[in-house]
């Protein structure tokens, strides 16, 4: 073989070991922690399931009555109803115990 070509040859390689070193592709991230959100922006582990209420306090600010900032209160959440997903083992598997009656 001829010099020329070797060196072309070798010369393809390193390129191609060079791209393939710097073009590597990543693992993809894993996804981030989805958590139920409910339309009041609390979690459905803050919702109580048999009277569907928030346990959930928000901070408020306050005033005095001349208008002035007096700082925070701590207020229950006014929702009403857990509005958002539903875990799918609640949807597709009605619960056993306790029994209902």
């Amino acid at each position: 073989m001829e010099p020329v070509s070797l060196l072309v040859g070798a010369a393809l390689l390193a390129a191609g070991f060079a791209a393939g070193r710097v073009g590597r592709r990543r693992p993809p991230a894993p996804p981030p922690q989805l958590t139920p959100i409910c339309g009041c922006g609390h979690p459905l582990s803050q919702h109580d399931r048999e009277s569907n209420t928030c346990y959930a306090e928000l901070r408020r600010d306050s005033y005095d009555k001349r208008g002035r900032w007096a700082g925070h209160t701590w207020v229950a959440c006014t929702c009403r109803q857990y509005v958002g997903p539903r875990p799918v083992d609640e949807v597709f598997v009605p619960r056993v115990l306790p029994p209902a009656d």
